[in-house]
């Protein structure tokens, strides 16, 4: 058998895509969703109380899927996940799009200030 020699979380593409789905799927059960909304509301849109509220219930929710495949169940096998999804991205478009959807759950979307003639193009001294 092969595959009990390769070092665990060691996934193919196709193995990283079934678990980000299983990751994404994961944030959508009705105990996490709730975790989810609870750690928004209390982060208010701020980015500095989103790394403090949302990013670690967003990390548990992975460490509660990844750790199946392999990956230790602490910040450091999210970001063995997350390092082996972002080498994948580029060679394979069904993954970086369920990269951005996970992103998406757990990042506030970005919103840019308006630039150019939109804006009033002057700027008033204050």
């Amino acid at each position: 058998m092969a595959s009990a020699s390769a070092p665990p979380a060691a996934l193919s593409a196709e193995q990283a895509k079934v678990v980000l789905a299983e990751v994404i799927q994961a944030f959508s059960a009705p105990e996490n969703a709730v975790r989810m909304d609870e750690a928004r509301d209390n982060a208010c849109n701020d980015m500095g109380k989103m790394l403090q509220f949302v990013l670690p219930v967003a990390t548990q929710i992975q460490q509660e899927v990844i750790k199946a495949y392999g990956f230790s169940c602490d910040g450091e096998g999210v970001l063995k996940f997350a390092r082996l999804v972002k080498s994948y991205e580029a060679q394979d478009p069904e993954i970086a799009s369920l990269s951005g959807k996970l992103k998406a759950l757990f990042l506030p979307p970005m919103t840019l200030p308006p630039h150019g003639p939109a804006s009033g193009g002057s700027v008033a001294a204050s």
